[in-house]
Order: structure tokens, then C-alpha cells, then sequence
């Protein structure tokens, strides 16, 4: 499919894991991609089999207002208009409330809340202006901790809930410009945020318990929704907020009584 031909897409947090699947998603559908993430070293090593014509690397921290703006307008100078945004880039800790400290909690709001806010804000105006039949989009990394609990991650779980409803806010005010504006919401997926839990057998298992399809999601799994929700196959979705987590969401929470027969 060449479902992105002519479009240009920002792809935060793309040097590796689900961003670095989104970007390589979007260029293999045709798209001018944005590579963006710290580690412009990184970025290198994602764009070295990607097309020199359609690719540009922004490195830079987009919990920096100035960078996000910057990042926007260094877009559009390249290839002259901004028809997606996605927002990846994010950080995570965990622990009790009680025992965090002043930079873990400004760490992971800065990245994940305020990262996202001043991108969309710099975005907004060029993706109004986007000719693609399905107009402007947006597409956010949320999480299933951002629709629920975790037991040891407030910090990440408050970060991720206000990714989750910025989505739905955003779509009921950018519609009327023709600006989509989605989420998605993974599971433990296999990136390196999870390895700890991955290389923890019992822990591992535990989680393993919780998802029907029996395994981890794949940065491929969630890069193929992302690319759905930008295209204009979904041309009359906005405001969702995806669950792309093995149906994990699906449960109450109840065990799984079948797994002690």
C-alpha cells in the first residue's frame, strides 16, 4: 500500500521500538517522514536504509516548548506542509507516590503530557491546512495505563490518562477545521521499556496471564493502527482511543479461573 504518497508525518521518539516502527510503517507507505528523538547518533543508525529525499532528522527533547515549535516549522521549510503528527516519544517510572522525587515526576509529565500539548499546539495550524482527502491527523501513544490502573506507576498512569482525554478534547475542538485527532493504547509490548518485565520469568508469566492472545505485542503490532488511524481509511474516526493490547481491556480484572483447572 502507498496510502501515505505525498505526506508528511512527524514521528516523535522513533530511534527504536514502537516509534522506529511507526516511521519505517509511514516510509514504506510512501511518506516523507520525520525522525525525532535525543540521539540524533540513533536516528542515524533508524534513516540509514531509509530514502535520503523523504527523510529528515530532527534530534531534540519535545519537552522543550522551543524545540516542538522549531520542529514543526523545520517540517514544513522541508517539505512544505504537515499532514500528520505522531506523538510517541515517552518516559516511564515506577514505585510508590510517597517515594518519588521531584525529577521523576517532572520527567514523565514533561515527555509524555506537556511534550504532546506543545507539539499539537505548533502542528495544529499546518495540519488544518492539509489537502489529503481524510484531512490533518493526529495520533497519540497513550496506554492501557492510560485507561486504568497499574499497581506501581501513578506517576506513568496520571501521564498516560491525560494523553487519553487531551485526544478526545482536541477531537471535538479540531474536527470543525477537518483535523483528526487519536490514540493508541498498547499492552506490555516488546521494546525496551519492558525488558526488566521480560526477562523476569515469573514476573513475565504473570503478565503473560493477563493478555487472551498469550503473547507481548509486537512494535509492528501498533505501528499497522497507527498507520490506520492516520490514512484516510479512517477518514470518519476521530477521538478514539484504541486499545491495541491483546485484549487485555477486555477483562474486569477477575482471574483467569480456567488457568488453575
Amino acid at each position: 500500500m502507498q496510502r501515505f504518497s505525498n505526506r508528511t508525518v512527524i514521528v516523535t521518539g522513533s530511534s527504536s521500538g514502537i516509534g522506529e516502527a511507526i516511521a519505517r510503517r509511514f516510509a514504506a507507505e510512501g511518506a516523507n517522514v520525520v525522525l525525532n528523538a535525543r540521539s540524533r547518533e540513533d536516528l542515524e543508525k533508524v534513516a540509514a536504509d531509509l530514502d535520503d529525499e523523504r527523510t529528515l532528522l530532527v534530534d531534540g527533547d519535545v519537552s522543550d516548548a522551543a524545540f516542538a515549535k522549531d520542529l514543526v516549522a523545520r517540517t514544513v521549510e522541508r517539505f512544505g506542509g504537515l499532514d500528520c503528527l505522531v506523538n510517541n516519544a515517552g518516559t516511564a517510572t515506577a514505585g510508590p507516590l510517597a517515594e518519588a522525587s521531584d525529577e521523576d515526576i517532572d520527567k514523565v509529565i514533561d515527555v509524555n503530557v506537556k511534550g504532546v500539548m506543545y507539539l499539537c499546539r505548533a502542528a495544529i495550524p499546518h495540519l488544518a491546512k492539509s489537502d489529503a482527502p481524510g484531512g490533518g491527523s493526529i495520533v497519540n501513544t497513550s496506554s492501557v495505563s492510560g485507561t486504568g490502573g497499574d499497581w506501581t506507576m501513578p506517576i506513568y498512569n496520571a501521564s498516560k490518562g491525560a494523553v487519553t482525554n487531551l485526544t478526545r478534547a482536541l477531537a471535538l475542538q479540531l474536527g470543525e477545521q477537518g483535523v483528526r485527532v487519536n490514540a493508541v493504547c498498547p499492552s506490555m509490548t516488546k521494546t525496551a521499556m519492558s525488558e526488566g518485565i521480560r526477562e523476569d520469568d515469573e514476573l513475565f508469566e504473570a503478565f503473560l496471564r493477563r493478555i487472551p492472545l498469550g503473547r507481548p505485542g509486537e512494535p509492528e503490532d501498533v505501528a499497522s493502527v497507527v498507520a490506520f488511524l492516520a490514512s484516510d481509511d479512517a477518514r470518519f474516526v476521530t477521538g478514539a482511543n484504541l486499545p491495541v493490547d491483546g485484549g487485555v481491556s477486555a477483562s474486569n480484572g477477575q482471574p483467569n479461573f480456567m488457568a488453575f483447572d
